[in-house]
């Protein structure tokens, strides 16, 4: 007598996708905090760090040191390999002094102090910049672009994270 022959055949079987479980309003602020502060910091890519990488790339070939401008609040600090430099540079031109303010971001190895000189392109003094931003152009705007997307990715993936666990919990419920 064989058993098998009365068991019913099994029928192709399929994943379940359990829904997560219900968040409530603390997993719910603190995630939405956490995205409201990458956002924050993209928002501060684009409008501190963007800027003079763009207008850097304007005068690469053009700019000179500038014997008569100086940099004021210089300051650099390192976070592992990441460097980040704020500087007010003042350029004296015959329509009053040039006064920019920069950010310079770049990573790499470097232990001590960084000496920078002004560079200006005479035709656009208004974009002042230093030598240590034009060395590292390329560092800094891969920099940019890769810290950037970073942040962009880590949004985009916890918003459509947020909106696919909204939905298979919407599911479960109905």
């Amino acid at each position: 007598m064989n058993t098998a022959a009365n068991r019913p055949e099994p029928s192709r079987t399929e994943s379940l996708r359990l829904p997560p479980p219900r968040q409530g309003w603390g997993n719910i602020f603190w995630t939405l905090f956490g995205l409201v502060a990458l956002g924050a910091l993209l928002v501060a890519c684009a409008v501190y760090t963007a800027p003079p990488v763009v207008t850097d790339w304007q005068i690469r070939d053009t700019a000179h040191p500038v014997a008569a401008a100086r940099v004021s609040d210089g300051k650099c600090s390192t976070k592992i390999v990441l460097h980040l430099c704020d500087m007010t540079l003042t350029l004296p031109t015959p329509s009053g002094p040039v006064v920019r303010r920069i950010n310079t971001v770049f990573t790499g190895v470097h232990a001590g102090d960084y000496s920078v000189r002004v560079m200006a392109d005479p035709a656009r003094p208004d974009l002042v910049t230093t030598d240590l931003a034009l060395d590292r152009l390329w560092n800094r705007t891969v920099t940019l672009l890769v810290i950037a997307g970073a942040l962009a990715a880590i949004i985009v993936a916890a918003l459509a994270a947020m909106v696919r666990n909204r939905r298979a919990g919407a599911g479960a419920m109905g």
